[in-house]
């Protein structure tokens, strides 16, 4: 099959040819993996990752032989391949595994990939091109939950395109699975299986009664949405993203630090300081209350995929516009509180079925310092750029802050979501053309 992306793209990027692929060894019939209530609760958003590579990385490979590797690959991640269905008895989403495996795209862009990578420079929304679009639903049972899109550019150079369905991961999961694809590319073969399914696995604590009745802070409840899993905006949603040098990071730092003591972290800073833009931004409507995700430090990696990171929040009680830089940084720091139990309890009330945004129920600060996105090699080959994002971000916007160039060691990446006529005033605001 072979199709084209149009409009936008002005033909950038075309000859695409679909295909699916998935793991190598027989798993077995009717292994199903149940997703646990903080799975469900993210499954209107969706993760896109971008990995840039050098012609040599790819010479002399066919889809062939990059295909080969995959099918190895995914005899660790076989729940990936899987589709959702509903159970019969409750109507809960569960995944039957290794069921038409990932979604594999070919395409190819007219442009060298310094000629794409200085597009992007101005237009991050370029990178659309090189992911999928696709979401799960309305027909759950062909709806792939992983796309792979390998884009082949005029140089030779390839971008690796992954679309991720929340439900399966995080962020940090997301970039462990490619890390594992690098590794398996390499010769190494994974200690264990990762993240093995199992059937049914009912919550230990199901039917028992809970305190707290309200939804947290930190969720909005949508809907329903039945069976097409995403966020419907109720503006239109535009992004932009900017490197913070780390001459400039430090200067925001020192800056915010004042009576705090210690030099506060480069996150807090940075969200500080764009809390306050937005807040101005909005006139008056200004977001009092913002969620916190961040990596969980008890979470070791034990290579398993999960959404184990850590959904806080913080609220105010005064004029955030008012406010100045160190109190705000000194409150995100300091004052957030995790409601994942909350969350989980909400979805259990409902029996999975709830339908809530995340990311875009408050003004949303991602931290993904610590995710390893500069740790997919292939073939020894590193990549010369990688770029994150988030879809089904809602309407009170993300702000995700990444590491920079070289692993973090060259400030850091930000990258914004928010409302169209937002960005033209926030990019204003921080003099970004």
């Amino acid at each position: 099959m072979v199709s084209s992306k149009e409009g936008k793209s002005g033909g950038l990027i075309y000859n695409m040819k679909l295909s699916s692929v998935g793991p190598g060894r027989y798993t077995g019939q009717d292994i199903v993996h149940e997703p646990n209530d903080m799975d469900l609760a993210m499954k209107l958003h969706y993760l896109k990752g971008v990995y840039y590579f050098p012609s040599q990385a790819f010479d002399g490979l066919t889809i062939r032989k990059i295909k080969e590797p995959l099918f190895i690959w995914f005899n660790h991640f076989y729940i990936t391949c899987g589709r959702f269905r509903r159970s019969e008895e409750s109507g809960r989403p569960v995944i039957k595994c290794n069921d038409c495996g990932a979604r594999f795209i070919e395409a190819q862009c007219d442009k060298t990939l310094d000629e794409w990578l200085e597009m992007k420079k101005h237009d991050p929304a370029l990178e659309k091109l090189l992911v999928s679009d696709k979401i799960v639903g309305p027909e759950l049972g062909f709806s792939p939950l992983v796309f792979l899109q390998y884009t082949k550019f005029k140089c030779g150079g390839m971008a690796v395109g992954l679309s991720w369905t929340h439900v399966l991961g995080d962020a940090f999961s997301a970039a462990e699975f490619m890390n594992v694809l690098g590794r398996v590319l390499a010769g190494e073969e994974p200690q264990r299986l990762l993240n093995t399914a199992q059937s049914l696995n009912k919550n230990q604590d199901a039917g028992s009664p809970k305190s707290v009745m309200e939804d947290p802070l930190s969720v909005k409840r949508v809907g329903p949405v039945e069976d097409k899993w995403i966020t419907v905006n109720t503006c239109n949603m535009g992004t932009f993203s900017f490197h913070v040098t780390p001459t400039e990071l430090s200067d925001i730092q020192s800056k915010i630090s004042g009576k705090y003591g210690p030099k506060i972290a480069p996150f807090e800073s940075l969200c500080a300081v764009i809390w306050k833009c937005v807040a101005k931004i909005r006139h008056g409507n200004e977001p009092k209350v913002v969620t916190i995700c961040k990596k969980d430090s008890r979470n070791k990696g034990d290579g398993r995929l999960s959404n184990s990171q850590m959904i806080s929040v913080v609220k105010a009680d005064f004029a955030i516009a008012k406010a100045s830089h160190e109190e705000l940084a000194a409150m995100i720091k300091n004052q957030a509180i995790d409601e994942r139990k909350k969350i989980e309890e909400a979805m259990e009330r409902d029996q999975g079925l709830a339908d809530f945004e995340v990311y875009g129920a408050n003004l949303t600060f991602v931290n993904y310092e610590d995710a390893n996105f500069h740790g997919f090699e292939y073939n020894g080959t590193k990549q010369v750029g990688v770029s994150y994002w988030i879809d089904g971000v809602g309407d009170e916007g993300a702000v995700l802050v990444l590491p920079g160039p070289n692993d973090g060691g060259f400030g850091r990446i930000v990258r914004v979501i928010l409302p169209e006529n937002e960005i033209v005033e926030l990019r204003r605001e921080w003099s970004i053309a």
